[in-house]
């Protein structure tokens, strides 16, 4: 068939082959609609920096919770300092979450502490159990087993939010996280069965879970309630923990100094230099995307 005989040539989604024309075929206006890097996001170096506080922030928040597992452990710190320290930490993140929370309620507040009464009871009456419940294991695979927990705990923690949600939120927390909850709270108790006496256990087990379950969400709150407040607090926090490990241990001090300038500057210095090397080909080839909720 001739050129001048045939049908012009028309992009269709469906409806067949067209007459005199393969399949497969195009025409030059084909490439007219190739966008290139349509959808690639251009990131800042400062907010990225930003962006990876939180990840800095809760590797000095796990930091602080194994050197005061090391002083507990080895006696340094007695039960009446952790109890002290426990009941200083429980006023100071009731205090941050009714000021970042929503507006302040009595009805807020009076759940906050039935449910912390009903706690901090459940976990007096099982402090025996934990204190016996590894004795028939070594200490060495307790530590080992211990090690393996928290590095599963900061490898699947959710660092953009909390696994304990805020009053009013909307969204459960992942599958993800809430494993990471369960390995940081199995590494505790193998960490208390450790403890010579019922009130080492209770003050330790008290401290942790306050850690793991309560001080991401405060976290999350004083970030919702102010970047500045959120930049004051992680800095302060990160100061302190590298006091406390330098005293604790040089080795433990420069591996935590290496990670937090590796995840706070360099990280996100690779991530900027490798943007640059994104390409992005969008055009007609493209499945087609929905513009509106399916559920709808």
């Amino acid at each position: 068939m001739n050129n001048e005989c045939r049908p012009k040539w028309r992009k269709v989604a469906y409806g067949g082959r067209q007459p005199g024309y393969d399949d497969n075929h195009t025409d030059e206006s084909f490439l007219e609609e190739m966008v290139m890097n349509a959808n690639v996001v251009k990131r800042d170096l400062l907010k990225v920096m930003i962006d990876s506080v939180s990840i800095s922030q809760y590797l000095c928040i796990v930091a602080l919770v194994v050197s005061t597992w090391t002083y507990t452990l080895n006696l340094v710190i007695d039960e009446v300092t952790l109890l002290k320290l426990d009941t200083s930490l429980l006023l100071a993140g009731f205090s941050m979450l009714l000021l970042t929370a929503s507006p302040f309620s009595l009805k807020l507040l009076s759940e906050y502490v039935l449910n912390t009464s009903f706690f901090i009871s459940g976990l007096y009456v099982l402090a025996p159990i934990y204190q016996t419940l590894t004795r028939s294991i070594s200490s060495d695979s307790i530590w080992a087993l211990a090690v393996c927990l928290l590095l599963v705990h900061l490898f699947l923690h959710d660092y953009s939010g909390s696994t304990i949600r805020p009053p009013g939120a909307l969204n459960n927390p992942k599958l993800t996280s809430n494993i990471s909850l369960n390995a940081s709270i199995v590494a505790s108790v193998l960490v208390a069965s450790r403890l010579p006496s019922r009130l080492h256990v209770f003050a330790i087990m008290l401290f942790s879970l306050q850690i793991f379950l309560f001080v991401p969400l405060v976290a999350f709150c004083i970030k919702k309630f102010s970047l500045r407040l959120h930049l004051l607090f992680s800095f302060a926090l990160m100061i302190m923990t590298l006091g406390v490990t330098y005293q604790l241990h040089h080795m433990f001090f420069i591996l935590l100094l290496a990670l937090l300038v590796f995840i706070s500057i360099v990280c996100p210095y690779w991530l900027i230099r490798i943007q640059e090397y994104k390409f992005e080909i969008n055009g007609p080839w493209d499945e087609a995307k929905l513009c509106f909720d399916i559920t709808e």
